[in-house]
């Protein structure tokens, strides 16, 4: 389970990300559970929808994305 403070921090750098960055993320991301969202879908996603999404990817996985684990 991610500690609260890990979820803040998570928060803050979905934040932080540009559009190709949330992308790229989504798409590398590996997750324990399928995720087919295609290139074309995500594209399609507002910034905002995009983030909320992929932290409920993250959240659900009880993992980071790897640009995290790197940063830190």
């Amino acid at each position: 389970m991610l500690a609260s403070n890990q979820v803040d921090e998570l928060i803050c750098m979905l934040a932080s990300w540009d559009r190709q960055t949330l992308i790229s993320q989504f798409l590398s991301f590996e997750s324990n559970f399928p995720v087919d969202l295609t290139p074309k879908y995500l594209a399609s996603m507002s910034d905002d929808r995009l983030r909320h999404v992929f932290l409920a990817v993250c959240l659900q996985n009880q993992r980071l994305p790897e640009a995290a684990l790197v940063a830190a």
